[in-house]
């Protein structure tokens, strides 16, 4: 009889009749529903590739549960960590418009995801357009979190690109609840750091004794601890403003507005 340490690690399975995760945006659970997505969802095991550069990608991944990286593996093994993708991001967008895909896509913890053909999704347009365009409005988003990453990589010190990076996952990871006001669980290793930073392990350790000095951060155990918001936030110049857009019935709303203003006859 096998027993707990012998025993072969489960292969990726269907998720059937599986309660939706609360950490899953409510756009993303429209569409789960809408799609019978939970039906096709399967278990991927932490550090097992969703998309792999240079390979054809006809399908676009809904991140359900839990964490994933696209990266980039340049040459001499180094790793270039684009981004986080968390529960209602989508995996493979970019990829899906290339021969082959740019970037390779590789789950961090234990995660769900659900496949959807990208003819599919872009019927939305067609059977539901208001949906469609919540999702694609998401999907843009990332653009501003691309752009604040380049800014960090050009212009940002070792200590600041490292505070900026934790304050960044802080407050996206806070926007799906699975983080409290100043503390989150994440397996964020140095390497993981420094790939994502363009630092070497070495100064990205330095980096991190140095926070933890002034008191500023503590990570251990997979526990990201911000000890001084305030401290932090000035040291990394951090406006959180990019990560909190306006949603689409905000800016029908405020559409609304300017149309009404516009057709209102001048007062007498």
């Amino acid at each position: 009889m096998a027993t707990e340490s012998t025993a072969a690690p489960p292969r990726p399975k269907a998720i059937l009749n599986q309660r939706l995760s609360p950490a899953l945006p409510p756009v993303a659970k429209k569409l789960v529903v809408l799609l019978d997505l939970q039906a096709v969802s399967r278990a991927v095991r932490p550090g097992q590739e969703i998309v792999s550069e240079g390979k054809r990608c006809s399908e676009i991944f809904l991140i359900t549960e839990g964490v994933a990286l696209r990266y980039r593996i340049l040459r001499q093994g180094r790793r270039q960590i684009l981004s986080f993708l968390f529960p209602g991001d989508f995996a493979g967008v970019t990829s899906c418009r290339f021969d082959t895909a740019l970037y390779s896509i590789k789950t961090l913890t234990q995660a769900t995801i659900a496949p959807i053909p990208l003819p599919r999704l872009i019927g939305l347009f067609d059977t539901h357009p208001r949906l469609a365009a919540k999702l694609f409005w998401g999907v843009a988003g990332e653009a501003a979190i691309s752009a604040e990453h380049i800014i960090t990589l050009g212009r940002r010190s070792a200590p600041e690109r490292v505070a900026h990076l934790l304050l960044e996952l802080l407050t996206r990871l806070q926007a799906i609840g699975l983080a409290d006001e100043r503390s989150y669980r994440l397996p964020l290793t140095q390497e993981i750091i420094s790939d994502a930073l363009g630092l070497s392990v070495h100064y990205t350790n330095r980096v991190l004794a140095q926070l933890r000095y002034e008191g500023l951060v503590r990570i251990k155990d997979q526990l990201v601890v911000i000890e001084n918001m305030e401290e932090l936030s000035t040291l990394a110049n951090f406006e959180h403003t990019y990560l909190k857009p306006l949603s689409i019935a905000e800016l029908a709303a405020d559409r609304a507005i300017q149309a009404a203003a516009e057709t209102r006859s001048p007062a007498d």
